[in-house]
């Protein structure tokens, strides 16, 4: 079995050649998400890529016209700018369909946010 590490790169080799304007938006996040902390984990699994500290709290996946970012427990986030979608007990969502969406949606805050949650 291939290393975490090889096979998130390979993912994002594969979506590169796929969906260059998802890889794009999928590049664009994940800097914010590992830049938040030294030991981010990433795995790739059920599609996309989780991401974790101490424990899960989002997770990237690529569709045919946008990115999704997940936040495991996103229900208990603030929505200040109304950008989460999703009505589950659970999780939320924030669709981004170009990469000035990452901005625009506040994605670094959320990610921060979702972040300190799991740490408490």
């Amino acid at each position: 079995m291939s290393p975490p590490i090889a096979r998130t790169q390979q993912w994002l080799l594969d979506i590169s050649q796929q969906q260059p304007l998802q890889h794009a938006i999928l590049q664009a996040v994940r800097q914010h998400v590992l830049a938040l902390a030294p030991g981010i984990q990433e795995e790739v699994k059920y599609g996309g890529i989780l991401f974790a500290d101490n424990a899960p709290f989002c997770g990237l996946f690529a569709y045919q016209a946008h990115v999704s970012l997940e936040f495991s427990a996103g229900a208990q986030l603030a929505d200040p700018h109304r950008v989460l979608e999703g009505k589950g007990k659970l999780r939320r969502h924030i669709k981004l369909h170009s990469v000035e969406e990452v901005g625009r949606k506040q994605v670094a805050a959320y990610l921060q946010a979702a972040w300190q949650q799991q740490a408490t």
